[in-house]
């Protein structure tokens, strides 16, 4: 089987970009986030994208840096409120947002990568995430239809990988991310290690380099997104 590694984030992307295209990105605030492939996607200058993510990171940094230089076009999101640049693109009429439940867009994302292209869910009943949705009875109880989500390309973080492209995440850092991998017609994962091919414990694979067509390493910045302190 062909190795899947390469070098750089720039190079694992190489060939994939395009204007316009769906991006799914894994993380949950600043935890288990794709920093370097992120950075790559800034600055090969692609524009009119549309991000699948949980939010858009915060200000300058994650997803924030494609808002910096206006590339993202439409955020399909379940939350966006740890970013001030969001807020004034989208209060500006320069940003589109489509909102989600949080776990109605883990569960369009997980469909789409299972094939599924739709299911029925009470969550958003009555309210404007139902609005130009089918409804249907089940049961005596009303439902809305959500549709899976494919994407052009995911981009996810992953603690270890392999050659051939399995993973294994690290705690909550796996959030997102599985469901956005599987998503992809075409998935790069960034990883704090590769290692050799047999190594990974075979019940700690999350997500199966089926799943994966390239993968790569680098450096981690790793912020905290919120601090707590208090005096001692």
């Amino acid at each position: 089987m062909a190795s899947k590694t390469y070098d750089n984030a720039v190079r694992a992307l190489d060939g994939l970009l395009f204007d316009g295209m769906t991006i799914a990105a894994g993380g949950f605030g600043l935890c288990g986030i794709p920093e370097n492939l992120i950075l790559a996607i800034r600055d090969s200058g692609v524009k009119n994208l549309t991000i699948v993510s949980n939010n858009c990171g915060v200000d300058h940094f994650g997803l924030g840096f494609l808002l910096d230089t206006r590339q993202i076009r439409k955020m399909v999101s379940s939350y966006v409120g740890e970013n001030d640049e969001f807020m004034r693109q989208y209060l500006a009429g320069e940003l589109e947002i489509e909102f989600n439940p949080q776990g109605t867009l883990a569960e369009r994302l997980r469909a789409g990568g299972a094939g599924i292209a739709g299911f029925y869910t009470k969550t958003g009943v009555g309210t404007a995430v139902a609005e130009g949705k089918e409804h249907k009875e089940f049961d005596g109880e009303t439902y809305i239809l959500e549709r899976g989500i494919r994407t052009d390309l995911a981009i996810v973080k992953a603690w270890k990988g392999d050659a051939q492209g399995n993973l294994t995440y690290r705690r909550t850092a796996m959030n997102f991310n599985p469901e956005c991998a599987a998503a992809g017609k075409v998935t790069v994962a960034e990883v704090e290690q590769i290692v050799p091919v047999g190594t990974l414990d075979k019940m700690a694979i999350h997500t199966p380099g089926i799943f994966v067509q390239r993968i790569t390493t680098g450096s981690f910045e790793k912020r905290i997104e919120k601090r707590t302190v208090r005096a001692a």
